[in-house]
């Protein structure tokens, strides 16, 4: 069984996956939230850091890419060989507005044909280059319709794997997974096969693995993110440790605060981690309503420390 770390942007970056390598079970691969290709694309420093292996150092590391044009990928991925990745992975799963109404992301799929040629293009090249290359997908955009034949297109290319969240991009993230329409990526599809969707629970994990015996490659997102402590319960059947999570907590609160310096943006990305991190604890409401209102180092650092000395972690779910 292999485990991913699922890209989600201003989350799961080179500080987060850093810290969570360190203190829970090591994932096999880890994506990075979207960097989108353009041309003449020159890389920000925010991007070096998320794919640089200075400071990703004994992870692997996939950098994802957004865009719907075929030329502007291949610069980018010579840009990604020159930092030393030898496998890319395409985004055709985001379902952002902003993203799809640009026909990026999920929003690329409601052009099947279009989409063929440009995976026509970019894989003689990324051939040539000697990367590898994997989809992360949704099923559609407005309606299923269209699934059957993306899935004809992705068999035609010699694909590392298949990431599918099976939703469709109107779905966002509400309603139950169509598991329906995995199982029909499972029956025909021949590339290696990663289910990602919906992964909270130990249970909901086992009930995925039980239904489709044959995949062996799961991602990991929102569920992870509000309890990092999953995937070691799911292998190791570990369970959850208050320490261990306040010195995760801890670690990725130090990193932001040297590398951003300022006060308002240390806390943002922290307030926005406990949008998701709270869910792990016991009657954590009124903490997490004291750590957003929270303007100052020394407000958020004592309702954190309240939350941690007066509420337990829930109870595993194995």
């Amino acid at each position: 069984m292999k485990d991913y770390m699922a890209p989600m942007e201003g989350i799961t970056n080179h500080i987060f996956r850093n810290a969570y390598h360190t203190f829970f079970h090591p994932m096999d691969k880890y994506f990075t939230p979207f960097i989108s290709a353009k041309p003449d694309k020159r890389l920000s420093a925010k991007e070096i850091r998320e794919i640089s292996p200075e400071t990703n150092q004994g992870l692997t590391v996939i950098p994802q890419i957004l865009t719907n044009n075929a030329e502007d990928f291949l610069q980018t991925a010579r840009i990604m060989k020159e930092y030393g990745h030898k496998e890319l992975n395409l985004n055709l799963g985001c379902p952002s507005g902003t993203v799809t109404a640009k026909g990026k992301g999920s929003g690329f799929l409601k052009d099947p044909e279009i989409l063929d040629r440009f995976l026509d293009k970019i894989m003689t090249g990324i051939e040539n280059e000697g990367m590898r290359f994997s989809i992360k997908t949704r099923i559609g955009t407005y309606d299923e319709e269209d699934w059957e034949l993306l899935l004809k297109i992705y068999s035609q290319y010699p694909l590392t794997e298949l990431i599918v969240h099976p939703r469709i991009q109107k779905d966002y993230y509400k309603g139950p997974v169509r598991l329906h329409a995995f199982a029909c990526a499972a029956e025909t599809i021949r590339v290696p096969l990663c289910y990602n969707g919906d992964l909270f629970t130990v249970s909901a994990y086992r009930d995925i693995a039980e239904r489709f015996p044959e995949t062996e490659i799961f991602m990991y997102g929102r569920g992870l993110i509000t309890n990092p402590a999953l995937v070691s319960e799911i292998r190791e059947g570990k369970a959850r440790d208050k320490k261990v999570f306040r010195q995760f907590h801890d670690r990725i609160y130090r990193d932001y605060r040297e590398l951003l310096g300022d006060e308002r943006n240390v806390l943002f990305r922290m307030k926005e981690l406990w949008s998701y991190l709270a869910g792990s604890f016991t009657n954590s409401s009124k903490y997490a309503k004291k750590i957003k209102k929270a303007q100052h180092y020394s407000d958020y650092e004592a309702s954190v420390s309240s939350l941690f000395n007066e509420q337990e972690l829930l109870e595993n779910d194995i």
